[in-house]
């Protein structure tokens, strides 16, 4: 009885191996492609299929039935069977060469059948070859970033942000606070303020910071080109498309930033595309059809009340909720020129470029470059800075060195500074006269006008203009 289960139990078992290397011959050509060598054997260790004759030049039915030890030099394929664990990239010395083996035991029903090995390299040189290959893919790819990274760099960092205005000192801290969040964030303020200062110290303060920033002027580029640049274009979307499409803009900033610098002039079409970006990162390119999905950070800019334009129609109130997630509002110079001082300091030393040694502004000079509007805020000042160092003589900016728009500031200033003193003076003095003259008069206004020099009437506007009661003086 234990015989005939025992020969059913092989009978079983060489039906199980058969089936393996039906499989196999079926599948010959992806083996020979994909290894250099693959040998079946049963639970006993016997091989039952053989595929290593390029390899070792030795004919399937030679080694058919024979124990795989007596014809693999160092195999551990009959070992594999008794143990059924795996042995996985494993170095095996054969014919001379150091190969990499794998070994896996075939089980059935919880029971080992057999074990399959395979070389998947007929020398570990060829593993060098293919790792030195790899290394060089590697470090072309690194350059190309590198280079990509150049480009698309942030330029300024929270440093570069000069200001002792407790109001900006705010706003850098929030920003800061931001800057490693995936959150939205919008920067508003009149032109020149500084809102791609912000920008760009956001990003090089994020974990992004090596990442491309990329940066899209949304007034600049034509509204029928807008979608191309942000999203990119398959080959052949439309009439003078590149051959080989085009990646967008967006695309392009994957694992980065994008500033949308003056977002207010993006067409409605273009909001209702741009939400669901922000919505679901996605988007499709023109003429695809296959979703990219994407991770970036977004900054937008505006020099317009975003508000004022949803209530006006002009921009969608869902997207302006979008962007406004974290708002940092910039103030004009005007309201903080507490900060020209260190700002013409920092402009003067450090970002005009133009053969001077470095030069100061006198505090005449700043006295009316404090008194002045600046609807051009700080790029303004930068300019007007830049030409004063052109033409003064020395180290010194005097005031005769700026704009006389300028200038002329700080001129009417202390002229009707000095004419109200003046006006001052001669009013007290006439005051003193009067009230002397009404008390030797003993009151009497026409006597007391006989005495000034001037008509009685004259007299009477004066005592109405200076407020004199002739009761308090008597």
């Amino acid at each position: 009885m234990d015989e005939f289960k025992e020969k059913i139990k092989k009978d079983e078992t060489e039906s199980e191996i058969e089936e393996l290397r039906e499989g196999l011959r079926s599948m010959k050509d992806i083996f020979d492609n994909a290894y250099q060598g693959i040998v079946l054997v049963d639970s006993e260790g016997k091989i039952v299929k053989w595929n290593y004759e390029q390899l070792f030049g030795i004919k399937e039915e030679d080694v058919l039935g024979k124990p795989v030890e007596e014809i693999i030099e160092n195999t551990r394929l009959h070992i594999v069977v008794k143990t059924g664990q795996k042995e996985l990239y494993d170095i095996q010395r054969i014919q001379g060469h150091d190969m990499i083996a794998s070994r896996t035991p075939i089980i059935k029903n919880g029971r080992i059948i057999g074990a399959v090995g395979t070389v998947l390299f007929k020398d570990i040189k060829e593993v060098k070859e293919l790792a030195s290959k790899i290394k060089t893919l590697e470090d072309t790819v690194n350059i190309y970033k590198k280079e990509l990274g150049k480009m698309y760099c942030a330029n300024y960092t929270f440093d570069d942000i000069i200001t002792q205005n407790q109001k900006m000192i705010e706003l850098k801290n929030i920003a800061l606070k931001a800057a490693n969040s995936s959150s939205t964030i919008l920067i508003e303020g009149e032109s020149g303020t500084g809102k791609e200062y912000f920008a760009h110290a956001i990003h090089y303060a994020s974990i992004r910071k090596n990442s491309p920033f990329i940066r899209i002027n949304c007034a600049a580029i034509p509204h029928e080109l807008l979608e191309s640049e942000l999203f990119g274009y398959e080959s052949g979307a439309f009439t003078g498309a590149k051959k080989e499409g085009k990646i967008g803009k967006l695309e392009l900033a994957n694992g980065g930033t994008v500033l949308l610098d003056e977002i207010s002039s993006l067409p409605l079409s273009m909001q209702a595309k741009l939400l669901r970006v922000l919505e679901e990162r996605e988007f499709e390119r023109i003429g695809g059809n296959t979703s990219i999905k994407i991770d970036i950070k977004v900054i937008a800019c505006t020099n317009e009340d975003l508000n004022k334009l949803v209530e006006q129609n002009k921009f969608r109130q869902d997207l302006y909720y979008r962007l406004n997630v974290v708002e940092i509002k910039i103030p004009a110079l005007r309201e903080r020129n507490d900060d020209i001082e260190s700002l013409c300091e920092d402009i003067l030393n450090k970002q005009l470029d133009i053969g001077f040694n470095s030069k100061k502004v006198t505090e005449k000079a700043i006295l009316a470059l404090k008194l002045y509007d600046w609807p051009g805020n700080v790029r303004e000042l930068r300019n007007v800075l830049e030409r004063a160092a052109n033409i003064s003589t020395g180290n010194l900016i005097t005031l005769q060195d700026l704009p006389d728009y300028i200038s002329e500031k700080l001129i009417f200033d202390e002229t009707e500074k000095e004419n109200k003193y003046l006006k001052e003076s001669i009013a007290k003095t006439e005051i003193k006269a009067i009230m002397s003259a009404l008390k030797e008069s003993k009151g009497n206004r026409t006597d007391a006008a006989k005495i000034l020099g001037i008509h009685r009437t004259a007299l009477y506007k004066k005592l109405a203009n200076y407020g004199i009661d002739i009761k308090n003086i008597m």
